[in-house]
């Protein structure tokens, strides 16, 4: 694993997942269904859960869904699923929080984005209510502040503050400042109210890159809260995860961050999980958290004109994920192994001897043998028709041999 030093913050206990401090850092994520719908919601915070998602968000923006979250709530713990549930609240939170007491206390945590409630006017009763709601019923809350809902009486005040300054700076720096100072004020206003540090964290999300990694550069240094990351509005596609992955990968890497979710905008009937998925593999890449056995395989070139170790390293690769679930508690440690899946012999021996279990199919005009690794040892070697079958069954032997738990010895005398 890399040794990344991380920065010291507060840890948070978040309906029982523990944010910050020296724990892992979090993976979260968000439904798009209407929460008043308890279950569609319910069927894609399950979906959210399987997938690895550790804390889920759902929006609480109406009478109706306020009213479903005890529902939703309740339905997850009948089918044993027991992911906190976060309800994420804009301009009316401070009504439904007070109007709607079981919806309160069936979430693990508030998300209050401070430009959609009072802060920075001439008095901030609607933040307060939610930060005294979060008190009374023992409640964490996520500051969370957004470049594109700016507290505009502050950001106003320190445009004019800069106007007047001997050395004034760009407009972007003031407003990135303005980003790290309505967080940090909020902050200072909600322990004032009363709410514990330890029951605070703070995120400052932009939309681009260079400015997330600013914003955070900035927050970090100034706090010991525990800080969410997450490129707001990240976009589609290749677009949303090659820029959630650079900006997340730079904060990470040096030590900024105590949870992150990738903000991707799935396509229509897309599948809403892919945020997890992305957001476990930045971390599983950066060597800081394993999720799931990973796979290398080669780009294919000339000398791969066959598909075939493309759809074998695609169909180890989703079997791999679809048996993590399952493996999970049964074979603790099997997120560490590494799966080599190669498609000529020019590179294929050299990286199966580096995987835990590798496979180097033939290339074009090449013999059509598959010489099997294990732990770096040829194993055997495959031939004919049954060599997807034959390579799974081999991988299923090594995770039996390597990963299962070992059986409780009987007390004597049982």
């Amino acid at each position: 694993m890399a040794v990344i030093h991380r920065r010291p913050s507060v840890p948070v206990n978040v309906g029982g997942v523990m944010v910050g401090g020296n724990h892992p850092i979090v993976v979260q994520s968000m439904t798009n269904t209407d929460t008043a719908d308890v279950a569609s919601t319910v069927n894609q915070v399950m979906a959210l859960a399987r997938a690895g998602s550790e804390l889920v968000r759902v929006t609480v923006n109406t009478e109706d869904a306020a009213a479903a979250v005890p529902r939703i709530v309740d339905t997850l713990h009948q089918f044993g699923v027991r992911v906190p549930i976060i309800g994420d609240f804009h301009y009316n939170g401070h009504i439904l929080l007070k109007k709607y007491p079981d919806c309160a206390r069936s979430l693990a945590k508030y998300r209050i984005n401070p430009g959609n409630v009072n802060i920075g006017k001439k008095h901030d009763d609607n933040f307060r209510t939610m930060i005294e709601a979060a008190i009374e019923y023992g409640k964490p809350v996520r500051i969370g502040v957004n470049w594109g809902s700016l507290d505009q009486a502050l950001l106003t005040r320190m445009m004019d503050e800069n106007a007047k300054s001997a050395t004034p700076v760009d407009a972007r720096e003031v407003t990135l400042n303005a980003i790290v100072a309505s967080g940090l004020l909020s902050a200072q206003h909600a322990e004032e109210y009363g709410l514990s540090r330890d029951r605070i964290i703070i995120s400052a999300k932009v939309s681009t890159v260079q400015d997330l990694v600013d914003v955070y550069r900035k927050l970090a240094p100034q706090c010991d809260y525990a800080l969410h990351l997450g490129l707001t509005e990240a976009g589609m596609g290749a677009k949303g995860i090659v820029a959630t992955t650079a900006a997340l990968s730079i904060l990470l890497q040096e030590g900024i961050g105590d949870t992150i979710r990738a903000s991707l905008t799935p396509p229509p009937g897309g599948d809403r999980t892919e945020e997890v998925i992305v957001s476990q593999q930045v971390l599983q890449s950066l060597g800081l958290r394993s999720f799931t056995p990973q796979v290398t395989a080669c780009p294919g070139c000339g000398r791969t004109t066959s598909t075939f170790f493309q759809e074998l390293a695609s169909q180890i690769q989703t079997y791999l994920r679809t048996q993590m679930p399952v493996w999970k508690d049964s074979h603790p440690g099997v997120e560490e192994m590494k799966v080599a899946v190669m498609g000529c012999v020019v590179n294929g021996p050299g990286e199966s001897k580096h995987a835990n279990i590798g496979i180097s199919l033939p290339g074009t005009f090449e013999e059509p043998v598959a010489p099997v690794y294990v732990d770096g040892k040829l194993f055997r070697t495959l031939r004919g028709d049954s060599i997807v079958t034959e390579f799974t069954t081999i991988l299923n032997d090594y995770v039996e041999r390597n990963y299962a738990v070992a059986e409780t010895a009987q007390v004597a005398g049982d």
